[in-house]
């Protein structure tokens, strides 16, 4: 059994090597590429998403691309309102995000933000990003400003607020966006839906029919837990170790073991056959990791690999 891996291994061959897999996700038909947005994480979790997207978007054609979650309190609003115009014109319009309050008391003081005030610091980020892709100037901190470039998609780039409150889906609904749990959260996607009602109508929830699981593809799906079950865990060890009081989280169990990863089900190993038959029978999503918890790139390649060459050609 492969031991944990090293905090400080190679970063710059694993950003390379995700670009890579980016092309040739893009160039097998997968659907989208995600990025992520974690800060001062032991194993170097993504802290960059924009400018991770931005490299993707230059190596790939059709894939749209997303941050799964923006943590947009974190931003000045108006330098966000730009990088995000920039990232979806470079895109051609294939960019979209979650918007993401977070969870962590150090990300904020990290750049010197309140979390006690990350309500009122997500509402006022949002209103400048909606106002700052329209048309007209906009007074912003007694100045009147026109943010350039204007977004490519019109009126600006798919927003989804992200959250598992209810405080998050009433969000959404005011400022007349999607709601996106990733969970199924009925009591939450009633209040949106209500809510929502009061204004014009319309409006939809966006919740991963999985959750957040992970699929890993092997031929041999017991050699494979033997050998990356360690780094399946790593990554889950480290997210169970932000776990925040009242504050609640998709997959919020804590694991020691990886037995105890296995019976919790966020990572599931299955074989190209096993992914096919599910699909199949109804299965419409399937969310791989390639990268994660500092797994090696041989095996992250080999799942991806089975992906593209196996599971997508017989399900087309």
């Amino acid at each position: 059994m492969t031991g944990v891996p090293d905090p400080a291994a190679d970063h710059g061959e694993r950003y390379r090597a995700a670009l890579d897999m980016a092309a040739y996700a893009d160039e097998h038909g997968v659907t989208a590429i995600s990025c992520e947005e974690h800060h001062l994480a032991a194993t170097g979790w993504l802290p960059s998403p924009l400018l991770l997207a931005a490299a993707v978007a230059g190596r790939t054609r059709r894939t749209r691309i997303s941050v799964n979650a923006l943590l947009v309190p974190l931003y000045d609003p108006v330098r966000l309102a730009e990088d995000i115009a920039v990232l979806d014109n470079i895109s051609g319009g294939r960019f979209s995000f979650v918007a993401g309050i977070g969870y962590r008391p150090e990300e904020y003081a990290a750049v010197g933000k309140d979390f006690r005030r990350r309500g009122k610091l997500m509402d006022d980020c949002l209103r400048v990003l909606l106002q700052a892709w329209g048309d007209e100037p906009f007074e912003h901190r007694g100045q009147l400003i026109d943010v350039t470039p204007k977004p490519r998609t019109k009126p600006h780039p798919l927003i989804l607020i992200g959250g598992m409150s209810v405080a998050a889906a009433r969000r959404a609904a005011r400022f007349g966006l999607p709601f996106a749990p990733p969970v199924r959260m009925p009591e939450a996607e009633a209040v949106y839906h209500a809510e929502f009602a009061k204004g014009a109508g319309g409006g939809f929830v966006f919740a991963p029919e999985n959750g957040n699981t992970v699929t890993h593809l092997s031929t041999d799906p017991a050699a494979a837990w033997d050998r990356c079950g360690p780094y399946f865990l790593n990554e889950a060890v480290e997210y169970s170790a932000w776990t925040v009081p009242d504050v609640p989280r998709p997959n919020e169990s804590p694991v020691s073991t990886v037995d105890e990863l296995r019976r919790l089900g966020s990572v599931e190993v299955l074989t190209p056959e096993q992914l096919i038959e599910q699909c199949r029978a109804g299965r419409r999503e399937v969310t791989l990791h390639p990268l994660v918890g500092g797994l090696p790139l041989d095996d992250g390649w080999e799942s991806l690999r089975l992906l593209g060459e196996e599971v997508l050609p017989a399900l087309a």
